[in-house]
């Protein structure tokens, strides 16, 4: 535990640091706000007694891409592209889906490469920027891009980029994971990121159920804040825990209480891929792998999977969390890893749920206008654009989705993880911690869990190749 001298020490020493320098360490060295003791009644629905049949969640939450980006695809028509599948809510063909910018109409199309060319392509996904891409009915996404990547190719001394970039897609040749993933396992097309913003306060809203009021829909510089989060409840009901990261982890920035401390939770990925740097940092503050310990049969209740961040480069310069302009086959690449991993334990996956979702849409074009939200905040009642998401697990029915199994009013946010892990692991007396009202009234994931699990695990051979090829 970091204890009060040594953020006494810390506060001590910061007036001799730089002004940016003593911000941080003033944020660094903040108290860790306690968490909120107050408990309401858990879920006691049909679909929440399905909770019971998991005994591992393994969240992975990627970067900045849109439903209807990542996935919209599936709904298409096999002649450009789709798999036809009536069951998506997903894109509906150009006719449809298209923004007209300047007088031209630029509608939807197929991307052709998975990988961006450098930052001018990157959309933006500010607070300021999100309200002008939903615009007009959800027809404000080039208009904004035009905007911003003019003016980063002019800073940045680079060809003005495609304005209808944002209106592009991918499909199955470019996604083969979640092309495999999609037949087989629930696409949750009624998930919406929390916040139409930045990437850190969905991320907050992930972990803490709120985002930071001061620095509002934008990320704060730097990205430390003082929430607590909802892992508080799982160390205070005694359940096992792990976060897994490539970079200091996200869990670290957002909660005071783990920001230097409880080093036996935290590991990395994959501990025989390590970069030299990688290996001297782990040995201070990083304990073992993920591929170990589901291959040891160590999974924990709750695990938790940061990517390498594009935005952070800390002890790697690759990428592989989806953030433009990386390349997605590298996102596909960790995804496998970890499903290959999981599927493969035959002790431990039949009672596995996997979480695969993205922290916000990146200004990718989305088709669906992001409902209204509960909130304790004001400012952040409103949900933002929806966001790619699939339940992996042989508790979910194959080839399932959101929006086939619920009411169309039915929807899903980060907060609905929370919600899953609260009321599967952190009941007591019939009640579970409420840490926000976002989280009390967001819906669980044990709506989307069929009665049993499927016996057999699908051959994912077809995927694993086209990822080995792009290797």
């Amino acid at each position: 535990m970091w204890g009060q001298i040594d953020r006494a020490v810390l506060r001590e020493f910061a007036h001799l640091l730089p002004d940016r320098l003593q911000k941080v360490i003033e944020i660094a060295a903040a108290e860790a706000p306690p968490a909120p003791t107050e408990r309401i009644p858990a879920p006691d629905d049909p679909a929440a007694a399905r909770l019971n049949q998991i005994e591992h969640i393994v969240v992975v939450m990627l970067e900045n891409r849109s439903f209807d980006h990542m996935l919209g695809y599936l709904s298409l028509p096999a002649a450009i592209g789709g798999r036809g599948r009536g069951d998506v809510d997903g894109l509906r063909g150009p006719e449809q889906d298209f923004n007209e910018h300047d007088g031209q109409r630029y509608p939807i199309h197929h991307l052709d490469r998975t990988e961006f060319r450098g930052e001018a392509e990157d959309p933006d996904h500010s607070g300021e920027s999100v309200d002008q891409q939903l615009s007009g009915d959800m027809h404000g996404f080039v208009d904004n891009f035009a905007r911003i990547s003019a003016a980063r190719a002019a800073k940045l001394g680079v060809p003005v980029p495609d304005p209808g970039l944002v209106m592009g897609y991918y499909d199955a040749e470019d996604l083969p994971v979640y092309d495999h993933l999609a037949a087989e396992y629930c696409v949750v097309d009624r998930w919406f990121s929390s916040v139409p913003g930045a990437t850190w306060p969905n991320r907050l809203y992930a972990m803490c159920g709120q985002a930071d009021a001061a620095s509002g829909r934008d990320d704060a510089s730097p990205p430390l804040y003082a929430l607590p989060t909802f892992i508080r409840y799982l160390d205070e009901g005694g359940v096992d825990w792990r976060w897994y990261s490539f970079d200091p982890a996200t869990l670290r920035a957002a909660d005071p209480e783990y920001r230097l401390s409880h080093h036996d939770r935290f590991g990395y990925v994959d501990a025989r891929k390590l970069s030299i740097r990688e290996e001297v940092i782990g040995k201070l503050t990083e304990k073992g792998s993920f591929l170990d310990d589901v291959a040891a049969g160590n999974l924990a209740p709750v695990s938790w999977i940061d990517p390498r961040f594009k935005d952070l480069r800390v002890l790697s310069p690759d990428s592989n969390d989806d953030h433009p302009p990386s390349d997605v086959i590298a996102g596909q690449d960790l995804l496998l890893t970890i499903y290959h991993a999981l599927s493969s334990n035959s002790a431990t996956w039949p009672k596995t749920l996997l979480i695969i979702t993205y922290d916000e849409h990146g200004g990718f074009y989305d088709h669906v206008a992001p409902p209204p939200a509960d909130d304790d905040h004001p400012d952040f009642r409103r949900h933002g654009v929806r966001v790619p998401a699939l339940l992996v697990s042989p508790l979910v029915k194959p080839g399932s989705t959101a929006s086939t199994l619920l009411p169309p009013e039915f929807h899903f946010d980060h907060t609905s993880i929370i919600k899953t892990i609260l009321t599967r692991f952190c009941q007591r007396d019939g009640q579970i911690p409420r840490l926000t009202a976002r989280v009390a009234a967001s819906n669980h994931l044990g709506h989307l869990l069929s009665d049993a699990a499927r016996p057999d695990v699908p051959d994912h051979s077809d995927a694993v190749q086209t990822v080995v090829d792009w290797r």
